[in-house]
């Protein structure tokens, strides 16, 4: 698979574990991501979420923002959310022409019922609209502590059907992976992975320093595993669940863990806990390391 320019220096190892980070922001952090610029690394991809109450032209507004910083814009598409087929080539067109959007990343979304036409990310991809639209990576999601609806086996399934389905409709697969805890079964997970033939490139989720209360509800929105003995591992004790946590031993574990056979992998950062102290965590944890 030959990935496209847009992917900063995929086929070079890292300099480092920030080396090559990824952001995601709301439509709301706009804000944030003014403040945060002066401070992070040109051509950072940054995904724009796609979440409810938000309308079509904020999401627009944070995906020009970001390009206009000098970023990479990845907007999200929940393929559950979008009412119609107009909705979503709208949106796409408009981020494409305002925004100059070249890559995507395609989620199912949380609703459990349909919205629309769109009851999947697949459903999304096999329109052939991202193609016709110019695009050329797509994101997919990947779930190193496994899926509430799918076993392990059928969930390499789906990756591997949905990164087959993006190649052959002449674009580069990508996947970005929940946020985790524990660097274990990430690891495990890429392992899995690479024998398994799928050779994307990977960006891991790495949860953003941010309260440790706030930490622990999205690990519990979310379906992260957040037992006592991982948070430990991470260094929260759950006797204590007052004050910050960031990211430091887990981004420490992996970067002791990975080797060749994880094959291509990047960070992508959660803000749980802002913007701002985000990129001031990467900036600080990268002149320390």
């Amino acid at each position: 698979m030959t990935l496209p320019s847009i992917h900063p220096n995929w086929d070079l190892p890292p300099k480092g574990m920030t080396d090559g980070y990824s952001l995601e922001i709301t439509a709301k952090d706009i804000d944030a991501l003014r403040e945060a610029a002066p401070t992070m690394a040109a051509d950072t991809p940054v995904a724009v979420t796609f979440l409810p109450g938000e309308s079509l032209e904020a999401r627009i507004a944070a995906a020009k923002l970001v390009r206009s910083l000098g970023f990479e814009p990845m907007p999200h598409f929940s393929a559950r959310r979008l009412e119609s087929g107009d909705d979503f080539e709208t949106y796409l067109a408009a981020v494409v022409r305002e925004a100059g959007v070249q890559r995507c990343f395609v989620i199912a979304g949380d609703p459990p019922e349909a919205a629309g036409p769109y009851s999947d990310s697949m459903a999304l991809i096999r329109t052939g609209a991202f193609e016709r639209a110019g695009i050329k990576a797509i994101g997919v999601g990947g779930h190193p502590e496994g899926h509430p609806n799918m076993t392990p086996d059928q969930c390499f399934a789906v990756l591997t059907e949905k990164c087959a389905e993006i190649e052959q409709r002449g674009m580069a697969p990508l996947i970005v992976t929940q946020f985790s805890f524990d660097a274990a079964p990430v690891l495990s997970w890429l392992a899995d992975l690479r024998q398994r033939g799928i050779d994307a490139p990977v960006r891991i989720g790495i949860p953003g320093p941010a309260g440790i209360k706030t930490l622990m509800r999205f690990a519990a929105r979310c379906g992260v595993g957040a037992s006592a003995s991982v948070l430990t591992k991470y260094g929260i004790s759950i006797t204590k669940l007052i004050g910050t946590a960031g990211p430091d031993k887990l981004v420490d574990a992996l970067a002791s863990g990975l080797g060749d056979q994880h094959g291509k992998v990047r960070l992508h950062f959660y803000p749980f806990g802002g913007l701002t102290k985000t990129v001031e965590w990467i900036n600080d944890y990268t002149a320390r390391h």
